[in-house]
């Protein structure tokens, strides 16, 4: 997983990234603590416990505690790292998340693993549809989908330096890692990945390569070359980007691991309604549950694919009149 790009891109888990990056992090800076909820294991936080065991905490199946701990040690001049599946974090523990950390906008970075329909065989219950909307709703807290390995790494690191409440996904499975080192990554802003002229494609995390594949198709088969947006940070989101977007390429098509309502594409929805409409389609989690399996089955199962994605970019073109 996913059966995507298979023959030209390495795959790696993000969740390595966040564990390995969390160590040297811990190394640079003895304020850096990390907490973690009986996941250790499976978030990849036991690198730093075993590289520091006395700024590790294991809180057990308590997530609401542990965010509520992490904001006391926010504010005793820590910078806690906590760490939970993503549904628990936007579900179970989502009081403390906006009473504690972004109402009282303490400084905790909330690592959320296991985000999306790709968890697979975990099943609905485990599979997050609705994190993003839930945390880009809360009014300081930045929020962001790294899209590969490369890109968590900037994440954590960016995370440790800015001073306010971040919230982060992801995903369980390995994913390609279609950005590099130089790959530009700074707060709030997104940036071109492939550039073109036929209507644009704006994606986070997985479906970035799958956007990539899309755009590839597109113009082996039509002649049709979109541009490529990466877009890690859904808040703040890049405003300007969208809008010079709209109106250098007109219709766009957003691709994300998440609930049609409430994510990327309704917040890009947005900032194109208000400043230049185009055309647009959202390429999402349509309003339903899916089931325990595959996940890459699943993700043809709502639609989440490179083929899915080219055929809203067809389609938008041509409501367009192009």
């Amino acid at each position: 997983m996913p059966r995507t790009g298979t023959d030209r891109w390495t795959f790696e888990l993000t969740r390595k990234a966040y564990g390995e990056t969390l160590v040297e992090l811990g190394r640079e800076n003895p304020r850096i603590v990390v907490l973690d909820a009986d996941l250790a294991e499976s978030t990849l936080t036991r690198f730093f416990r075993e590289a520091f065991p006395d700024r590790f905490f294991e809180m057990g199946i308590a997530e609401q505690n542990m965010v509520s701990t992490a904001a006391g040690l926010a504010l005793q001049g820590f910078i806690p790292f906590l760490s939970s599946y993503a549904i628990f974090l936007s579900g179970r523990a989502f009081d403390q998340c906006r009473q504690d950390v972004d109402y009282m906008n303490t400084n905790v970075k909330l690592a959320a693993a296991h985000g999306g329909i790709s968890v697979g065989k975990d099943g609905p219950t485990h599979q997050s549809m609705e994190d993003l909307a839930c945390m880009t709703a809360c009014t300081n807290m930045t929020v962001l989908v790294p899209a590969d390995y490369h890109e968590t790494v900037k994440t954590v690191r960016w995370a440790a330096e800015y001073d306010g409440p971040v919230y982060f996904r992801l995903g369980r499975e390995k994913v390609p890692m279609v950005t590099g080192e130089s790959t530009p990554f700074k707060r709030g802003k997104g940036h071109i990945f492939i550039d073109g002229t036929d209507g644009t494609i704006i994606a986070c995390g997985l479906m970035l390569s799958m956007a990539v594949e899309a755009r590839e198709m597109l113009e082996e088969e039509h002649g049709i070359r979109p541009r490529v947006v990466n877009m890690p940070f859904l808040k703040p989101i890049d405003e300007e980007l969208i809008i010079k977007c709209a109106r250098e390429n007109g219709p766009i098509v957003s691709c994300e691991e998440h609930n049609i309502y409430g994510g990327l594409g309704s917040i890009v929805a947005r900032v194109v309604v208000e400043n230049h409409p185009v055309p647009m389609r959202i390429v999402g989690i349509p309003n339903m549950y899916l089931s325990s399996g595959d996940p890459y089955e699943l993700l043809e199962l709502a639609g989440l694919t490179s083929g899915n994605i080219a055929g809203k970019l067809m389609e938008v073109l041509k409501s367009d009149g192009k």
